[in-house]
């Protein structure tokens, strides 16, 4: 009887599998970044955005490629700058002279995966033109709505450290991302494997050995599969109560929306799934907690002036909060 009552009531086998062979695919380029790469795959089962943040060449740019190599999938890489226009990445209008009318041309948005890179080097205006594609999954333009076709997911980079050229994203686009991944420098052994692994070989060598894991197919298959991972109703309300603390918490000035709540919940599902479980765990929230909130909170002037980081804050109300069991 007992063996009935732990049975999996999903079959997970199917995802796990192709979890560990993206994981072994993207670690014949990239050594170390584990913590990255399950972010990154926990956002592809989750159907959301990601933002990756890092100092130039912890592999951001090339983590972004590799992952849209394993899926058999469209990939378009926009490069933002200062001059960068809306129409330069949702696409315009174009008078046809033979037919005598306007001809829509899609811009590099039109894809299933997009890089952005650099994205806080764009104004507002262009990084406005993205809330629509980001949120509802299709642009309009002249009055005409075009759907995107899925998967569609949007990984975008930027440098914490440059300032000069740089614009503050705004809030209601970095509500739209899943998560925010703060990659750091590699330890003294991987870097040593990184500089082994290119002793021999280019980067384009390794990147062309590459192979295709999931197809798009089986992605939304395994994202269903996702969604049917079960949540108790305590776990759900230990969520709820993680987000309504930020936005009490003196030491805050702006708090995290609904859209939080469902992002931590659906990151939680997925890191289950990940893991061959189909149920949440309290220690599932925990750890993806942080990544999909460091971006949507602001702390006071006071706060910041003494050194107190989103991740100090994010960790202090973690632990103030009772951990249902």
């Amino acid at each position: 009887m007992e063996e009935n009552f732990f049975q999996q009531r999903i079959d997970l086998s199917g995802l796990s599998r192709a979890a560990f062979d993206i994981r072994n695919e993207i670690a014949r380029v990239i050594v170390g970044q584990h913590k990255m790469v399950d972010l990154l795959l926990t956002g592809l089962l989750c159907d959301g955005h990601i933002l990756i943040e890092g100092v130039p060449g912890v592999a951001k740019t090339l983590a972004a490629k590799l992952l849209a190599k394993i899926i058999d999938a469209d990939f378009s890489r926009l490069q933002f700058t200062p001059d960068l226009m809306p129409s330069d990445v949702v696409g315009t209008s174009v008078f046809n002279p033979k037919e005598g009318e306007f001809k829509f041309k899609a811009g590099p948005v039109f894809s299933n995966i997009i890089l952005i890179d650099e994205i806080n080097r764009a104004p507002a205006k262009t990084q406005a033109a993205l809330f629509e594609v980001m949120e509802e999954r299709q642009v309009t333009v002249d009055g005409v709505t075009h759907i995107m076709h899925s998967p569609f997911m949007v990984l975008a980079t930027q440098n914490p450290i440059e300032q000069e050229g740089t614009y503050r994203l705004p809030e209601a686009q970095l509500d739209r991302f899943l998560f925010k991944i703060e990659v750091k420098y590699p330890s003294l052994s991987e870097e040593i494997s990184i500089l082994t692994n290119h002793q021999g070989r280019s980067q384009e060598q390794l990147l062309s050995d590459i192979r295709k894991v999931l197809s798009p197919h089986d992605l939304q298959y395994y994202r269903n599969q996702v969604q049917s991972i079960i949540v108790e109703p305590k776990l759900i309300e230990f969520i709820a109560r993680i987000v309504n603390e930020t936005r009490n918490n003196p030491s805050l000035y702006l708090g995290a929306s609904p859209r939080a709540s469902l992002s931590i919940l659906k990151a939680a599902k997925a890191t289950a799934a990940i893991r061959g479980r189909d149920f949440v765990t309290p220690e599932d929230i925990v750890e993806t907690a942080p990544h999909v909130l460091r971006h949507r909170i602001i702390l006071t002037p006071e706060k910041e002036m003494e050194g107190i980081t989103a991740d100090d804050l994010i960790e202090n109300i973690l632990k103030s909060i009772e951990v249902p069991r």
